[in-house]
């Protein structure tokens, strides 16, 4: 029997309204994507556009030709004139005038103030490459492995071609002798390699490769893995016939078989071993003035936003029905939405670029390079906003400092280890370290990673082994047998 009853409930959730959304994405954004969304707004919004040379020529006789221009019909504009909505659009629209005005008039006193700074947005992007092989290798970290391990990985990616593969009758066991591990342990290491993120990376031949890339599902075909191995010959000459003979099974299930192994990757090295290249813009600029530094937001699109001098016309003359003055209204709404939400942007990124220089005294101001163990939870603190927030805000962002460009995630460091005191030691600090004892070590005789270990701990440092080989892979330094002169 169904018994229906009504019950209150009492549930907590947050809903984001899209306004909102829109603001918060417009905080994740780098320059150079909210330029381009911005631009993708004024589309949307046909009472804002972009301000140029000529509209400004133009933007005083606009103005006089309002008080000149007369409706159509009388009778139109009273009856609009009678409207409550009429008026109160007008005032809206006088506000969003004054809201634009001054956000003109901050970016121009703003940049006055900073020495007018015009610079060039071509002369500011740089070459930005990330090492594809580290990431790759980093994949082996959480698995602890010995140094001659690590080295025997590094040696082994080394020695593939750019299509990631072995060379032909490559010798194991002279690797293996050399890193003083066994040729099964190599074995091992080598299955874990052809499985990491790309597969088949290491692969002695292609049927090697392709096999390390089929899922668990796949690996259950025999038609399948038969493929990929003793039938790979008769595949690549489109024997189907032959195969589908061999394993007693229609010409289509080959056909089908065949198919999903066209979807695998027969060249994976390509995909890290040809490093790729990007170009970035610095979202913010560090000017050291006076002792202290300022903060410059490169943001020099949004100062030329104006309302559309067409639909200034509009509304002063004032003939247009309810519908047309609801659709304005909504967009000056809109409009000044827009414009909150990129001061409030540019306010947040003031903000937080403001608390890392003062988290990080040793790198701005005594310039060793060295930074201190920084959270997003510090920030967030310290401004009273979620690490959601913080999390927005440096994602993807560059600052151009006196030192170089830096990420602003790069400003935020992990604990590595601890000194003397039990305090907290950066990961930056460790690499600045490294790099230090590994330009002034004998190149006849180079420091092995616990070697580091070991002078590190006399300087203070508590740093295990396996932290120095990830950060000396992460610094491209290449181990010390290889470093040997």
């Amino acid at each position: 029997m169904l018994d229906q009853r009504l019950t209150l409930k009492q549930k907590q959730e947050l809903a984001l309204k899209p306004k909102m959304l829109q603001s918060l994405k417009m905080l994740a954004l780098p320059i150079l994507e909210l330029e381009a969304y911005i631009k993708q707004e004024l589309e949307h919004n046909p009472l804002l556009e972009l301000r140029d040379d000529k509209d400004e020529e133009e933007e005083s006789l606009d103005e006089s030709s309002y008080e000149e221009s007369q409706p159509e019909s009388k009778q139109a504009l009273d009856d609009i004139e009678d409207l409550p909505e009429h008026n109160s659009t007008l005032s809206e629209a006088k506000e969003l005038t004054e809201i634009l005005d001054q956000w003109n008039d901050y970016h121009q006193s703003y940049e006055w103030s900073q020495g007018g700074q015009e610079a060039d947005q071509g002369e500011s992007l740089i070459r930005y490459e990330e090492n594809l092989l580290d990431k790759y290798l980093e994949q082996l970290y959480p698995l602890s492995l010995t140094e001659n391990e690590m080295e025997f990985a590094a040696d082994l990616l080394d020695s593939c071609d750019n299509y990631g593969f072995l060379p032909e009758g490559f010798n194991f066991a002279r690797l293996a002798k050399m890193h003083k591990i066994t040729i099964q342990r190599a074995e091992e290491l080598h299955q874990i390699m052809l499985h990491l993120t790309p597969k088949g990376i290491t692969a002695r031949n292609l049927c090697e490769c392709l096999m390390a890339q089929l899922s668990e599902e796949q690996l259950k075909n025999r038609i399948i893995v038969g493929l990929c191995s003793d039938q790979f010959e008769n595949l690549i000459h489109r024997r189907y016939q032959k195969i589908a003979s061999h394993f007693d099974v229609c010409e289509d299930s080959i056909i089908a078989a065949k198919d999903q192994i066209a979807k695998l990757d027969p060249k994976p090295g390509l995909r890290i071993l040809a490093e790729k290249a990007s170009y970035v813009y610095p979202d913010i600029t560090l000017k050291f003035i006076d002792g202290k530094y300022e903060v410059i937001i490169n943001d020099n699109i949004t100062p030329n936003i104006i309302i559309s001098p067409r639909y200034r016309r509009m509304i002063n003359r004032g003939y247009f029905d309810r519908e047309t003055l609801q659709f304005v209204r909504d967009r000056i709404n809109n409009a000044k939405f827009l414009i909150k939400s990129i001061f409030m942007r540019t306010r947040t990124l003031e903000r937080v670029t403001l608390s890392i220089i003062k988290h990080q005294p040793g790198f701005f101001y005594t310039g060793s390079g060295v930074m201190q163990p920084l959270t997003y939870a510090s920030i967030a603190q310290d401004l009273s906003v979620s690490e959601s927030t913080i999390s927005r805000v440096v994602m993807n962002k560059y600052a151009e400092t006196p030192f170089g460009i830096y990420a602003l995630k790069d400003f935020f460091s992990s604990t590595a280890g601890r000194d003397d005191n039990y305090e907290s030691v950066s990961r930056q600090r460790v690499k600045t370290h490294l790099i230090h004892l590994i330009e002034q070590e004998d190149k006849k005789h180079p420091l092995s990673d616990q070697n580091l270990v070991d002078i590190l701990r006399q300087e203070g440092l508590v740093i295990s082994r396996r932290i120095i080989t990830k950060y000396r892979f992460e610094l491209g330094i290449l181990n010390s047998r290889l470093r040997k002169r």
